[in-house]
Protein backbone atom coordinates (compact mmCIF):
# COMPACT_ATOMS: atom_id res chain seq x y z
CA UNK A 1 0.00 0.00 0.00
CA UNK A 2 1.42 3.38 -1.00
CA UNK A 3 1.59 6.02 1.71
CA UNK A 4 0.29 9.47 0.77
CA UNK A 5 1.93 12.70 1.90
CA UNK A 6 0.02 16.00 1.78
CA UNK A 7 3.01 18.00 0.47
CA UNK A 8 4.81 17.90 -2.86
CA UNK A 9 8.30 18.93 -3.94
CA UNK A 10 8.38 22.70 -4.46
CA UNK A 11 5.63 23.54 -1.93
CA UNK A 12 6.24 26.18 0.73
CA UNK A 13 5.60 24.82 4.24
CA UNK A 14 5.65 26.06 7.83
CA UNK A 15 7.05 23.83 10.59
CA UNK A 16 4.42 23.32 13.30
CA UNK A 17 6.52 21.67 16.05
CA UNK A 18 10.08 20.98 17.10
CA UNK A 19 13.22 23.11 17.29
CA UNK A 20 12.41 24.96 14.03
CA UNK A 21 8.77 25.74 14.94
CA UNK A 22 7.35 28.66 12.94
CA UNK A 23 10.05 28.64 10.23
CA UNK A 24 9.08 28.67 6.57
CA UNK A 25 10.86 26.89 3.71
CA UNK A 26 10.58 25.17 0.34
CA UNK A 27 10.24 21.37 0.15
CA UNK A 28 13.32 19.87 -1.54
CA UNK A 29 12.46 16.17 -1.34
CA UNK A 30 9.54 13.96 -0.28
CA UNK A 31 9.82 10.34 0.87
CA UNK A 32 6.26 8.92 0.97
CA UNK A 33 7.45 5.46 2.06
CA UNK A 34 8.90 6.90 5.30
CA UNK A 35 6.42 9.78 5.52
CA UNK A 36 9.28 12.30 5.71
CA UNK A 37 10.25 15.50 3.91
CA UNK A 38 13.41 17.58 3.51
CA UNK A 39 12.90 21.36 3.67
CA UNK A 40 15.39 24.05 2.65
CA UNK A 41 17.32 25.51 5.66
CA UNK A 42 15.17 23.57 8.20
CA UNK A 43 16.46 20.83 10.56
CA UNK A 44 20.13 21.51 9.78
CA UNK A 45 22.37 18.64 10.91
CA UNK A 46 26.16 18.22 11.03
CA UNK A 47 27.42 15.57 8.64
CA UNK A 48 30.91 14.07 8.71
CA UNK A 49 32.29 13.77 5.17
CA UNK A 50 35.30 11.67 4.25
CA UNK A 51 37.48 12.86 1.35
CA UNK A 52 36.80 10.61 -1.66
CA UNK A 53 39.43 11.78 -4.16
CA UNK A 54 43.06 12.77 -3.78
CA UNK A 55 43.26 16.41 -2.68
CA UNK A 56 39.56 16.64 -1.81
CA UNK A 57 38.69 18.28 1.49
CA UNK A 58 36.95 16.25 4.18
CA UNK A 59 35.34 17.55 7.36
CA UNK A 60 32.04 18.46 8.94
CA UNK A 61 29.38 20.05 6.74
CA UNK A 62 25.88 21.31 7.50
CA UNK A 63 23.02 19.64 5.58
CA UNK A 64 19.23 19.53 5.77
CA UNK A 65 17.86 16.53 7.62
CA UNK A 66 14.55 14.78 6.99
CA UNK A 67 11.62 15.12 9.39
CA UNK A 68 8.06 13.80 9.49
CA UNK A 69 5.64 15.47 7.07
CA UNK A 70 2.93 15.59 9.74
CA UNK A 71 5.00 18.27 11.53
CA UNK A 72 4.60 20.67 8.58
CA UNK A 73 1.63 22.46 7.05
CA UNK A 74 1.37 24.07 3.62
CA UNK A 75 1.73 27.87 3.63
CA UNK A 76 -0.97 29.72 1.69
CA UNK A 77 0.51 32.82 0.04
CA UNK A 78 -2.95 34.34 -0.39
CA UNK A 79 -4.16 34.29 3.23
CA UNK A 80 -0.58 34.29 4.68
CA UNK A 81 -1.34 31.39 7.06
CA UNK A 82 -0.57 27.67 7.38
CA UNK A 83 -3.42 25.63 5.96
CA UNK A 84 -4.60 22.14 5.12
CA UNK A 85 -4.97 20.98 1.54
CA UNK A 86 -8.42 20.61 0.00
CA UNK A 87 -9.25 19.33 -3.47
CA UNK A 88 -11.60 20.98 -5.93
CA UNK A 89 -12.94 19.08 -8.95
CA UNK A 90 -13.21 21.18 -12.12
CA UNK A 91 -15.94 20.83 -14.76
CA UNK A 92 -13.66 18.74 -16.98
CA UNK A 93 -12.92 16.27 -14.14
CA UNK A 94 -9.44 17.52 -13.13
CA UNK A 95 -8.62 17.78 -9.43
CA UNK A 96 -6.73 20.86 -8.22
CA UNK A 97 -5.23 21.47 -4.77
CA UNK A 98 -6.69 24.49 -2.96
CA UNK A 99 -6.27 26.14 0.44
CA UNK A 100 -8.87 24.77 2.87
CA UNK A 101 -9.26 28.19 4.54
CA UNK A 102 -9.63 30.64 1.63
CA UNK A 103 -10.14 28.33 -1.39
CA UNK A 104 -7.23 29.86 -3.35
CA UNK A 105 -5.25 27.55 -5.68
CA UNK A 106 -1.95 26.27 -4.23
Amino acid sequence: MANKVHVKTGDTVIVMSGKDKGKKGKVLAVSPKEGKIIVEKINMVSKHVKPRKMGEQGGIIKAEGAFYACKAQIYCSHCKKPSRVAFKVNDNGDKTRVCAKCGEKL
